[in-house]
């Protein structure tokens, strides 16, 4: 069996090189751009609420006749200093750029042709337009606002997990939308929010709220410190022997969030080209840095 030495190989993008913002500020641009034709092409004209700052525009434009974008803006700019007070500045600098072109996009394309009527076809489709713009976003490390800054500070504020955060608010969006639009387009709107979910999930490594990495490689020492100190996440050595050369080695087990998976491959990438990561769904994550248990009074 022919072991392949890939070590030579340069990383593909340096971590943190001008190349690797150029292509997040791309991937974002990109991403959002996709996610404001996706809304304005299917889920704006068939009054489909799928939560979100985005579903709120909806429910705004219905009732208010409000333009879509200038609300998203006007919850945007609440929320995102929220969010620096909460959540840091640095959260804060990789949601502006979200925050703020995404409700451009969406003014920009507002008078595109409408491709069907049909609210199911538009639920599944829109899901499936905004999965792959916020997918793409999300792989460029960054964020649209809205209400993820907010379930990120109910998450920090209460120790609920970001995901139940997340149904909350939208299960809220989306219970609004049953009053002002009917029910039959609030079940739309879960459609859409589910399909918009698995798409996310494609593109992504999983739709957990949280991952467990294993990582075996030469440079354990220089992955450790670069998890440590640029991700902030702890780590386990595990001692190990592999079953191909007998020799003793050190593997890495590191449990992330959702949106940290793109950051942790990119750090092993850039320190071990060579390295070779497997990546699971942890279930259930109980500890410092991820969800509280209740302790009883």
């Amino acid at each position: 069996m022919q072991k392949i030495n890939s070590r030579n190989k340069p990383p593909l993008i340096p971590l943190n090189g001008p190349l690797r913002h150029t292509v997040d500020i791309v991937l974002i641009l990109v991403g959002s751009l996709i996610t404001g034709l996706a809304f304005n092409l299917f889920f704006l004209p068939n009054q489909i609420a799928s939560g979100g700052v985005s579903g709120l525009s909806v429910l705004a434009e219905a009732w208010f006749k409000a333009e879509p974008a200038f609300t998203q803006w006007a919850l945007n700019i609440p929320l995102f200093i929220l969010g620096v007070i909460f959540l840091g500045k640095q959260y804060g600098i990789r949601s502006l750029l979200g925050s703020f072109v995404l409700p451009l996009f969406i003014f920009l394309t507002k008078d595109g042709p409408v491709p069907t009527t049909n609210p199911l076809l538009a639920s599944i489709y829109g899901g499936i337009g905004v999965g792959l713009g916020l997918g793409l976003v999300f792989r460029g490390r960054g964020s649209t606002g809205g209400l993820t800054i907010l379930a990120q500070i109910i998450q920090k504020i209460t120790g609920f997990s970001f995901s139940l955060s997340v149904v909350l608010l939208d299960g809220t969006v989306i219970t609004l939308a049953a009053f002002v639009l009917g029910m039959e387009q609030a079940m739309y709107a879960l459609i859409g929010l589910f399909v918009t979910g698995r798409v996310i999930n494609a593109l992504e490594v999983g739709f957990s709220s949280t991952k467990v990495a294993y990582i075996i490689a030469d440079k354990t020492e220089e992955i450790s410190q670069a998890i440590l100190n640029d991700l902030d996440r702890g780590l386990t050595k595990l001692n190990a022997q592999g079953g191909y050369t007998g020799d003793n080695r050190t593997v890495l087990m590191v449990v992330v969030g959702q949106n940290e998976i793109t950051r942790l491959k990119a750090i092993v990438r850039s320190v071990d080209p060579g390295a070779f990561v497997i990546i699971t769904e942890a279930h259930e994550v109980l500890g410092e840095g991820f969800k509280r248990e209740v302790q009883s009074p």
